[in-house]
């Protein structure tokens, strides 16, 4: 049996992406052991087919909670027997470069993001400086690795000459029964964090009639409270904060709309592919999403959401009200939906992370 490690800086309760991949090695047959981080206020491991471990820190924000998490990951490394070991993004690749070479085993890296194209990276200029060098130094030597889509995957393939593989970041297929909605709310699900429009969204919501519930946490949070406030908002754009991903399908799938929208402010964003957009289809939920292009990609084979180009708050009231008020197109991007979850699904792209896998060993 094969021995895989995976670690992550975020709280293992919530990243489906993870508990996904971590699930389908595990029941292929690895051993597999998931490392997080203990967060103030973290909800007790919710029990999984592998193993979880979370690193306990001193520093909880800034470059020292970084370089901390980072030594304390590197430490917990070495005393892990492992066949392969697997970064999940830039703020973990260090600690598993040089355990990889200590210990000469197999290295991947998995990619959700352009990591240093982020807003908060990429505005800062001794932040972006720092990560930049962190990437330069160990991508190229990761010679194994996936990413979310195929627009990442070539720009990784164009600094620095990897071929990295695509495993999208959808959700498990299962069968759902659309239920009775008697509130039409609007959803956001997923990061409160720099760069995903809560500066035009949430006023927009004034021209609304409806509720906006958003399910998430981020380094946006207090300015999100604040627009709040300023617009007279207060009872109708609601945070429910972190929710766990059993109650958060819940909430998905009695929405009557869900929202993904970044603003184009660099290649993370322009080239995203956010897991809300495939959990809003999951949920047979119609959406509005930035026109960008492999939501484009998407889009122009199954039609199952309104895509804008302008995020200004006028016009996204105007096509959140088209979508909640235009019964014709609703129902007709809702059918889509439906037919899309079935091409698009985790069981799909399991079926790439098992042969990559395979192909390692």
């Amino acid at each position: 049996m094969k021995r895989l490690v995976f670690a992550v800086t975020n709280d293992l309760n919530y990243d489906q992406r993870m508990i996904r991949i971590c699930t389908s090695l595990a029941e292929a047959g690895y051993a597999v052991t998931l490392i997080g981080r203990r967060w103030t206020g973290s909800p007790a491991l919710v029990p999984r087919p592998f193993q979880q471990k979370r690193l306990s820190c001193f520093f909880r924000t800034g470059k020292l909670s970084y370089l901390e998490y980072n030594l304390r990951l590197f430490f917990c490394l070495l005393f892990i027997k492992t066949d392969g070991v697997c970064a999940i993004d830039l703020d973990t690749i260090l600690p598993f470069y040089f355990i990889s070479r200590l210990k000469s085993i197999p290295r991947v890296y998995d990619a959700h993001e352009l990591f240093c194209e982020m807003k908060e990276v990429v505005t800062r200029p001794m932040v972006y400086k720092i990560w930049k060098w962190v990437e330069r130094f160990t991508v190229p030597k990761f010679k194994h690795g996936y990413t979310v889509n195929d627009a990442i995957a070539r720009e990784f393939h164009r600094l620095y000459q990897v071929n990295y593989e695509v495993v999208r970041n959808v959700p498990v297929l299962h069968p759902i029964t659309i239920p009775d909605k008697p509130e039409k709310y609007i959803l956001y699900q997923g990061a409160v964090n720099e760069g995903r429009s809560f500066e035009t969204l949430i006023p927009a919501m004034k021209w609304v009639n409806a509720r906006l519930v958003i399910c998430g946490d981020g380094n946006f949070m207090s300015q999100a409270n604040k627009l709040v406030k300023e617009n007279g908002l207060a009872g109708k754009v609601v945070f429910k904060g972190k929710v766990l991903p059993a109650v958060l399908q819940k909430y998905t799938l009695k929405a009557w709309v869900g929202v993904t929208l970044f603003e184009n402010n660099g290649m993370n964003n322009y080239h995203s592919l956010g897991n809300r957009f495939f959990d809003y289809m999951h949920a047979g939920i119609p959406q509005l999403c930035v026109n960008y292009p492999a939501y484009k990609e998407i889009n122009n084979k199954y039609n199952i959401a309104v895509l804008i180009d302008d995020l200004r708050s006028e016009t996204l009231a105007e096509r959140l009200n088209e979508l909640l008020n235009n019964k014709n197109l609703y129902n007709q991007l809702q059918q889509n939906c439906k037919q899309a979850r079935e091409a698009i699904n985790w069981q799909q792209e399991e079926k790439k992370l098992l042969a990559f896998y395979k192909n390692i060993f």
